[in-house]
């Protein structure tokens, strides 16, 4: 299953996660949130999401692993992919029809947030 993760860029940047190459990401609060990532499987696609500065999809990311053992904390390590041909902004997300009844726009404030294939497909094409 493909996600969608929220960051704001200027606490950490898809700029940043191609520097660092991998990172654990972590920050996460909300419990709904927490429940997706202790989820995630080794290998799974995301899309790196720039929340209130920006507001578009800017790149891609690869889950490296995931240590579920503290339901509280769990660290999720991911791998930097490649910057989107075209970011997809917000108000174009909005408007397109795969993401009607997504819970992005139902619980707009979660971090981190589970797509369907046809969601990951439409952010990531050129």
């Amino acid at each position: 299953m493909p996600y969608l993760l929220k960051t704001e860029p200027g606490k950490y940047s898809f700029d940043d996660l191609v520097r660092d190459g991998e990172t654990v990401w972590d920050g996460i609060a909300n419990n709904q949130a927490l429940m997706t990532l202790r989820q995630m499987k080794k290998g799974e696609r995301c899309v790196i999401y720039h929340s209130n500065v920006g507001k578009a999809a800017v790149g891609t990311a690869k889950v490296v692993s995931v240590d579920a053992s503290d339901a509280r904390n769990p660290i999720v390590r991911i791998k930097a992919g490649k910057r989107l041909q075209r970011e997809r902004p917000l108000a174009e997300i909005r408007a397109g029809g795969v993401f009607q009844g997504s819970v992005m726009f139902r619980q707009f404030r979660l971090s981190v947030v589970p797509l369907t294939e046809e969601q990951y497909d439409w952010l990531t094409r050129g």
